[in-house]
């Protein structure tokens, strides 16, 4: 394959009216809308109702957007069995895979036109069974997967903590959600529309995305963050650290991006959530640690923080276990997979890409007792 087109940088592979990635704006958009307006103005059920059924929605279609998925977001028995018998050392973007294919078994997509009930369903399940597992496998608990949280991010923070959550952690979860809920051909997206190309149902088309999403050259950047960041004491200790990582050539998790050359536009976004919620809880090591990082990896290598670097102190100073960042993740990017399932649908080609052959000639067959 020639080297310019090497995991097909820069290779167009289709059209989608979904979103932008560093062409207009600020960098990124959703439907012509700027991500920074999203995220100041926007509920997150706000940017999912737009991204799905295509226009910001008005008051009222709002209110039954919300009361929809509200009435939606009770677990089926057995699907809880199965979270049950997952162990509490199973990878939770594993979890997300097994809840989304067993919800498909038991509520399967039969027809085309029933896709959006299906995608209202898993966007009100997926909180539920990441925490429904968490919950049970390490703290023994079956909890009730309902809640009167009017928003996706607050109803999340109640099944984890089983507490009202701050207004404030459900401020920032919406900032959050809108911020991963979609991103033109990444990854996980492409290989949800390979999927919807042959006519799949949507089941296997966000399970095949979520499996994609769980390597961590995709979605567990800000996993690898915080294991980093949380080792180092002072600024001090994570840039010598930091240098000794550059100097032998380690990967560093959480900057740079395939497609942005001079920023990341949802960084600041995140960054300032970050530095606001270290303030409220006393936090004097890791805001300033990020910090520092950020400063050195400019100074050494010329690359910018990606979302996920100051997502990684955000989520933690919110309580939420490391484990669960990528599932949030998919609780968000699962409108932008769908709005591309539909959008694929819509006008569908079979997805069959072409290779460079560079294996070796048309050999001569050779009878088993003479080779070797």
């Amino acid at each position: 394959m020639a080297e310019n087109t090497a995991g097909l940088r820069g290779v167009s592979a289709g059209e989608t009216a979904l979103c932008t990635v560093g062409q207009s704006g600020t960098g990124l958009t959703y439907r012509g809308y700027d991500i920074h307006d999203l995220a100041e103005k926007a509920e997150f059920e706000e940017v999912a109702h737009l991204l799905v059924y295509g226009h910001l929605p008005t008051q009222a279609e709002l209110d039954a957007y919300r009361e929809r998925l509200q009435g939606l977001r009770e677990l089926p028995v057995a699907l809880r069995e199965v979270l049950e018998r997952i162990p509490a050392s199973a990878h939770p973007m594993d979890v997300m895979r097994t809840g989304c294919s067993m919800l498909g078994n038991l509520e399967t997509e039969a027809d085309f036109s029933e896709q959006d009930w299906h995608i209202d369903r898993m966007l009100a399940a997926f909180p539920a069974i990441i925490t429904y597992w968490y919950r049970y496998s390490h703290q023994g608990e079956r909890i009730d997967t309902r809640s009167d949280e009017p928003s996706t991010g607050g109803h999340f923070l109640r099944l984890l903590h089983g507490a009202t959550p701050d207004p404030t952690h459900v401020a920032v979860m919406q900032a959050s959600l809108i911020l991963y809920a979609e991103h033109e051909f990444n990854a996980s997206t492409f290989t949800a529309r390979t999927c919807a190309s042959t006519l799949s149902d949507l089941h296997s088309c966000i399970a095949g995305a979520i499996g994609t999403l769980r390597g961590p050259l995709h979605g567990g950047a800000n996993e690898a963050a915080m294991a980093m960041i949380e080792n180092w004491q002072t600024p001090d200790e994570a840039e010598r650290e930091l240098l000794g990582m550059l100097e032998r050539k380690e990967k560093v998790m959480g900057f740079g991006h395939a497609i942005y050359r001079k920023s990341d536009p949802r960084n600041a976004i995140i960054k300032a959530w970050s530095k606001r919620l270290a303030k409220e809880v006393g936090d004097d090591r890791l805001y300033p640690v990020s910090e520092r990082v950020e400063t050195v990896m400019a100074r050494e290598k010329g690359l910018f923080c990606n979302a996920d670097f100051f997502h990684a102190s955000a989520y933690h100073f919110m309580g939420i276990p490391t484990a669960l960042f990528t599932p949030i993740f998919v609780i968000s990017r699962l409108t932008g997979w769908a709005a591309h399932v539909k959008e694929q649908r819509a006008n569908n080609r079979i997805i069959r890409p072409s290779a460079d052959y560079t294996g070796p000639e048309l050999q001569a067959w050779t009878p088993i007792d003479q080779r070797g």
